[in-house]
């Protein structure tokens, strides 16, 4: 039997210096959310398909990695549906797997509760560059605050997170669940048919305002509330976050709870006047995000002078409480960890303050005896901190380091059967 040598089609193997990378891009992580009070934990990566199915993931629940059912539960014989032969699945994000955490934890975690994860998650999506149904995701999640408090930490840790990773002049974009619901209100949408232009309006960036437009009438909707559901965003283009959201606010009028504005307002302040890194807090208005469990806040980070954004949250309230039973305050951000990776891969980045790599180089047929005084040099180098990889002699030896070169090793220190004069 020939064995597969490939990955399983939509994964993918990870090389040493890609790994290097990552560990170091997961070392600063930790390091710095850990300085603004999120603490690790680790979920299962296998979820009850009754919470992954919980209406809570939105597209998500439609790319579950599916486990079949073990020993007396599977009857294929009596199977009459899919829920018949499995009864598990693989987590599609992190979560929906930290609010069943939390709800069976709760009295053994303080409150507020600042949750670090870092883990792996799956979803059957069609692979492409950048993307892969296996990739790893990095949360951070306040729950059990109610206060814009919450939006404020998250965002500034995690823009000094990728201010620490070099990351300069990317953008902040936020908005609000409510905002987006008081401009379809304003505009004369039905309630009932809101999401439906959420998704049309989540498009705005590929297809412009026109292709909104004509996308909104093809659905059948009113053309003056298209009018006017258009001319908020024509209204606020081109003004500061602040400016812009002041703008909307004034237009929609009644339809807007003032809390919500001067919540956002605050947010944006604070931020802008504490923030650690090079960025932008931009009120963005076309700004939705897909999943159906956000009530609140929502935030992305743009990189444009890289194509896209590389992560984003928001506020989900009332989610913990379909667990729970009682609802808690919620809020998270995820930072597009793969994304961030391909970039800095493709930028040629170099991890800063590495120590100076050697190769010990050893000629084949070396006694024991040499071979352990060799080992032992090798030994108080470590000590000193240095890396060192003892290896035996190729023939093409200039092959040889030109392939350790590749991998770091610059120092090189060459070893014979008989010591040279």
């Amino acid at each position: 039997m020939t064995l597969v040598k490939k990955p399983v089609t939509g994964m993918k193997d990870i090389l040493p210096a890609e790994m290097q990378l990552r560990d170091y891009c997961i070392g600063i992580i930790k390091k710095t959310y850990a300085e603004f009070g999120f603490t690790s934990i680790e979920t299962p990566a296998v979820e009850s398909l009754q919470n992954l199915n919980s209406k809570q993931g939105g597209e998500n629940e439609k790319l579950i990695f599916k486990i079949m059912k073990r020993g007396e539960k599977l009857d294929i014989d009596g199977a009459k549906e899919e829920n018949d032969l499995a009864d598990s699945g693989l987590r599609y994000d992190l979560t929906v797997p930290l609010v069943r955490f939390y709800a069976a934890h709760t009295g053994e975690l303080p409150s507020p509760f600042k949750a670090l994860q870092m883990g792996n998650v799956w979803r059957a999506d069609r692979p492409q560059k950048g993307r892969y149904r296996q990739f790893m995701q990095c949360d951070i999640d306040i729950l059990g605050e109610p206060s814009n408090l919450a939006e404020i930490e998250l965002i500034l840790a995690t823009t000094t997170t990728l201010g620490r990773l070099g990351f300069k002049g990317f953008k902040i974009r936020i908005n609000d669940r409510r905002i987006l619901k008081a401009m379809a209100a304003y505009s004369g949408f039905p309630e009932d048919k809101y999401d439906e232009v959420f998704i049309t309006l989540d498009k705005m960036d590929k297809i412009g305002i026109d292709g909104v437009s004509q996308e909104l009438e093809k659905e059948g909707f009113d053309r003056a509330s298209i009018d006017r559901y258009l001319e908020l965003f024509k209204a606020s283009e081109g003004k500061s976050g602040l400016e812009g959201l002041k703008t909307i606010a004034d237009m929609v009028g009644e339809f807007l709870e003032e809390e919500v504005k001067t919540g956002l307002s605050e947010i944006i302040s604070c931020v802008e006047g504490t923030k650690a890194a090079d960025f932008e807090m931009e009120f963005d208005p076309t700004l939705v995000r897909g999943m159906s469990y956000y009530t609140g806040t929502i935030f992305e980070v743009a990189m444009p002078q890289y194509g896209g954004s590389c992560g984003g949250g928001g506020r989900y309230d009332r989610m913990v409480g379909k667990f729970l039973g009682q609802e808690t305050p919620a809020c998270g951000f995820s930072i597009g960890f793969e994304r961030i990776i391909m970039i800095m891969m493709e930028e040629g980045f170099k991890i800063p303050g590495e120590s100076e790599k050697t190769a010990f180089l050893i000629e084949k047929g070396m006694e024991a005896d040499r071979l352990s005084e060799i080992i032992k040099q090798a030994q108080k180098v470590r000590e000193s901190g240095r890396s060192v990889l003892v290896v035996r002699m190729n023939k093409n030896k200039k092959f040889q380091k030109q392939q350790l070169a590749e991998q770091g090793y610059s120092d090189f220190r060459e070893f014979y059967v008989k010591p040279l004069d």
